[in-house]
């Protein structure tokens, strides 16, 4: 868990990660989440980075490039954060 969060402590691969958890479909294509205010080559560093971190799953389809977030990632993320009284 603390590689995840470590991963999220970026401010760009925090607000990439909360767009891929909050996108309506359950997948987001990059070309739909990367306007986080860096170039195009620096997403991808960051998706790699959250990629490595276990957060998220990336599949190309064509020329597209479709993340979801990992299975089990949010409600871990949960579990962790809840206080001790809801464990």
């Amino acid at each position: 868990m603390a590689g995840m969060f470590k991963a999220l402590a970026d401010p760009v691969r925090l607000r990439l990660f909360s767009r891929v958890a909050a996108h309506h479909s359950g997948e987001a294509s990059v070309c739909d989440i990367q306007n986080v205010g860096v170039s195009q080559p620096t997403v991808s560093h960051h998706l790699k980075k959250l990629r490595e971190a276990g957060l998220i799953i990336s599949e190309r389809r064509g020329t597209w490039v479709y993340c979801r977030v990992a299975p089990g990632v949010l409600p871990a993320m949960a579990r962790m954060l809840a206080p001790d009284d809801q464990q």
